[in-house]
Formats: structure tokens, sequence, C-alpha cells
């Protein structure tokens, strides 16, 4: 199953550039970024030079060892290019100010625009990052204000996209709603990569082992081929946890209990009273 997720964003992946278009972030408007941002986007605009080199030899045949020869780039960094791994702009984070944007924006809106009073009413509910992270956000809404609503478009990363795709629309926001939207009418193949994954997660929960071979061929013609293949290749297991009523969940469960005694003595105790802990725990 965790597998199964990851095909799936490895597939999300692999589209954003026709997610970047779709959702209208394709191109960046370098005076809304922030200082951190603008150092990511020469970065990036580095690495975009690096791809065209690595893919334009690559569509003319050339394997990945010659690639590394010619271009002097690492193997790993070659094989990412090629597998569509190295295309988001911005490494995402969760901002310390998730918790409070609603609130931040009711304050904006009612007309509080100075970023250190803003910053003094949120110590006063709890947050305890400093000032320039919320004087950073005002400055970067004040920025935004004066610009089209066209260039404000930020696409999300990868995994953030392929989680939304999984999750149920009535969980979602409506932003978040019209950015999947989006997504599913301009990436159709990123809708059919989520409908083989969902059908491989229903085969395995109904022990359908008949419907493996019909799946193999479907996702071969997609977005999740290297799954697919995957899949193929170590069938005779995956017929086996299908059929089986056995699990590793027993040796799952064990393995979760040693790491949690482990980092409860981390620096405090040996080998001698671990291996006492467990057997008397047993």
């Amino acid at each position: 199953m965790e597998n199964a997720s990851h095909a799936f964003l490895d597939a999300v992946r692999k589209s954003m550039r026709q997610i970047r278009a779709a959702i209208g972030a394709a191109a960046i408007d370098p005076d809304l970024l922030t200082a951190a941002e603008r150092i990511q986007y020469k970065g990036y605009l580095r690495l975009e030079d690096a791809n065209a080199a690595i893919l334009a030899r690559a569509e003319k045949g050339a394997l990945i060892k010659e690639i590394v020869r010619e271009t002097g780039y690492s193997r790993g960094l070659v094989r990412r290019v090629l597998r569509s791994q190295r295309s988001d702009v911005f490494r995402t984070r969760e901002s310390s100010l998730e918790p409070y944007l609603l609130w931040l924006d009711a304050q904006w809106t009612a007309g509080a625009h100075n970023g250190s009073e803003l910053w003094r009413r949120l110590k006063r509910q709890g947050f305890r990052r400093c000032l320039r992270v919320v004087s950073e956000w005002a400055g970067r809404r004040r920025r935004a204000e004066k610009t089209d609503a066209e260039s404000l478009c930020r696409v999300p990363s990868a995994r953030t996209i392929a989680r939304l795709m999984t999750t149920g629309r009535d969980t979602l926001s409506k932003s978040e709603s019209v950015t999947i939207a989006a997504i599913e009418n301009s990436v159709p193949l990123l809708i059919e990569a989520r409908a083989v994954i969902a059908t491989f997660h229903t085969m395995i929960r109904k022990k359908a082992e008949a419907e493996l071979d019909a799946w193999i061929e479907q996702a071969r013609s997609g977005l999740v081929t290297s799954f697919a293949n995957g899949v193929a290749k170590d069938s005779a297991a995956v017929r086996a946890a299908i059929n089986s009523t056995w699990s590793n969940g027993q040796t799952e469960g064990q393995i979760t209990k040693l790491k949690l005694v482990k980092r409860q003595m981390y620096g405090r105790a040996k080998l001698d009273l671990l291996e006492a802990r467990l057997i008397g725990a047993c």
C-alpha cells in the first residue's frame, strides 16, 4: 500500500510542469519573493539549465553513463532528472504562521497592516516565533496587493498535491478544491494514475488475485509504469500477499516497541538494560 502511494507521488512529480501551467504558476515574479525564496529561485534557474542539458542528450538516445561523462553531473542527479524528480521550485515547508493565517487575514482586511503590531498581537495568543516571520508575511501581502492576481499563483509541492488528490473532496477548502479541479482538467494522465492506484488498493483489500494481470497491463500504459514493472517482477510475492491471511503486522509492532524503548533510554543506559526491559516486557 505504501509503495503504491509513493508511486502516485512520483506520478505527480513527473507532471509538475503541466500542473504549474494549469494553475497559472509557470512564471514567477521575483519581486514577490522573500530573500530566502529569491535564493532558492536562483538555484532553481541553474537547476533548469542542468535539466535541459541532460534531457537534450537523453532525447538523442544517450545512456546515463554517457550523459554523466559528457556533462560532469553525478549519476544519481542524472537519474533523478530523467525520472522527473527535480521539478519543484521551492522546498515547501509548513509555516509557523499556518494556525494563525485566518486570523491574520481578518486583521489585514480590518486595516491592521503594521507587521510589528500584528506580531505583538500574535504573541498574546501564544505565538513564539520572531518578529521577522510576521514582517515578511506582511511585506509579501503588501507587495501582492500591488500586483496582478495572475502573478500571485503559487503551485503547491508535489507531496501536497498528491495528498489533496487522494483526500475526499468534502474535506478540502474552497481554494484547494479549485486547485485540484484545475489540475484534473489539464492533466488527465494524472487522473488515470490516481484511478490505477485506487484500483490496486481495492484489489488488495478484496483479495482479488485474478485481477492482478489485467491491472499490470493497465498500469504499464500510464505514469506508474515503474511501479507496475516492480509488481510484475515480484508477482509471486504480491499474489502471496493477496491470498495469504498472514501479515507482517506482528513484526512491525515488535519493531515499534523496540524503537520506543531505545529512544526512552537513549544516552542513559546500555544494551544489558535494553535486553532486560524487552525480555521482562515479554
